[in-house]
């Protein structure tokens, strides 16, 4: 698959999340894998239990290659591929003490990110043909938004901002201590006008104002399924719209259908429930 979509984050930021994870599994070494014969080489099967959709492979390999950099890694899958129940998607032969103690990390990198993209692409589905593109939030795991990020995009979807340096998502607190949605507006062109400014709106009022004061995008909180649909014809030609909140796979289709441009979904990111994967070991 050769979709720049696709591309993970640096190989050094990947690395760093395997040693924050080994740094609290493994600690000062595994007392378990000491049973193990030095010399001993094994081979590995790794199985997908459930239909799934892939990301998180290049987590996998460096738990692997962090303790064995003489591993070898077959893989019949590529991140953003889809896999059915029972498929054989990789096969590993290495040192077997270093095998054990890498499975679980290697795992739990594995098996968070492909349920983050497989939940990601039912939501996506959900949506087709109706041009709306879904957007994850900032509802990731602590020091794995990039990653989780990554797998969102693996899923089809697509990012909002990564953090709360490279967008402006002006909210009701905002909005409050600013002196209002015209005042904030003003302010944040003023501070960094090159961001994109986006304003949280939760009324047709609002949305006026936040049209006046120029946004670029405006995501409407909580709206009802007819007041999407008049604020899609106030703002057309003006601005972007964006759906957020009370959104679930049995909601997104109706919303998709108002005519507004992105709907964020904070469970791509915060209600997955871990892809089912199996490796299998044997002493060769």
């Amino acid at each position: 698959m050769t979709n720049n979509r696709l591309a993970p984050p640096s190989s050094d930021l990947i690395r760093a999340d395997v040693e924050r994870a080994f740094a609290e599994d493994i600690g000062s070494g595994d007392a378990t894998a000491d049973l193990l014969p030095a010399e001993a080489l094994a081979s590995a099967t790794l199985t997908c239990r459930e239909e799934a959709v892939m990301a998180g492979i290049d987590w996998f390999d460096a738990s692997f290659r962090r303790l064995d950099p003489d591993v070898q890694i077959d893989w019949s899958v590529r991140d953003g591929d889809r896999v059915q129940a029972g498929a054989v998607i990789c096969r590993l032969r290495g040192r077997a003490r270093p095998m054990v103690s890498a499975e679980r990390t290697a795992l739990n990198f594995l098996q968070l990110l492909s349920a983050t993209a497989t939940t990601t692409a039912a939501y996506v589905a959900a949506v087709a043909g109706t041009g709306v593109r879904v957007l994850d939030t900032r509802k990731t795991v602590p020091g794995l938004r990039l990653a989780q990020k990554y797998a969102v995009r693996c899923g089809g979807g697509h990012n909002h901002r990564v953090g709360l340096y490279d967008a402006i998502l002006v909210k009701e607190n905002h909005i409050i201590a600013a002196g209002g949605i015209r005042a904030a507006a003003e302010a944040a062109r003023r501070l960094h006008p090159s961001l994109l400014l986006e304003i949280e709106v939760e009324n047709l009022d609002e949305l006026s104002q936040a049209l006046e004061a120029g946004a670029d995008r405006i995501m409407l909180d909580n709206f009802t399924l007819p007041l999407m649909r008049e604020a899609v014809s106030i703002a057309k030609g003006r601005a972007e719209l964006e759906i957020s909140g009370n959104v679930d796979l049995s909601t997104i289709g109706e919303y998709a259908h108002t005519g507004v441009d992105y709907i964020s979904v904070g469970a791509l990111t915060k209600h997955v429930r871990a892809v089912d994967l199996s490796l299998r070991l044997q002493l060769d």
